[in-house]
């Protein structure tokens, strides 16, 4: 598993760490079963704290990605399809949040917003 940590990044290392697993959870990198890096190896290999990996692994858990087992280690756990979903309904808001955004300054109206929308459906098809 690879992960690369940016202090460049507005998002804080336990969330890129998060994000970077759940996408590689949901990407097959890593496969159902399959035993993620114990959370104080995962610190050491990324030269940070284990509270910080802790975060990490509590919310992936949380969002039901991943399973501790007491004493045996952290496993990612069968995809819920319709929580992948979700997840990505809340990625695709948050771009259409950027791109509001974005035509907002430039005066930009829901009616034109739409009809950039609709001429992008139609070059993807």
């Amino acid at each position: 598993m690879n992960i690369v940590i940016t202090n460049k990044s507005d998002s804080p290392i336990y969330e890129q760490i998060k994000d970077q697993i759940r996408a590689a959870i949901i990407c097959d990198e890593i496969k159902e079963g399959e035993m993620l890096p114990s959370i104080r190896h995962l610190a050491q290999d990324l030269k940070i704290s284990v509270i910080t990996t802790m975060r990490a692994y509590n919310d992936l858990e949380a969002e039901g990605f991943i399973a501790t087992m007491q004493g045996k280690g952290c496993f990612v756990l069968p995809k819920n399809k319709e929580h992948i979903k979700e997840q990505k309904l809340k990625e695709i808001e948050g771009f259409f949040y950027q791109a509001l955004a974005a035509g907002k300054v430039i005066g930009l109206s829901g009616d034109e917003f739409k009809e950039i929308l609709d001429i992008l459906i139609r070059e993807q098809q």
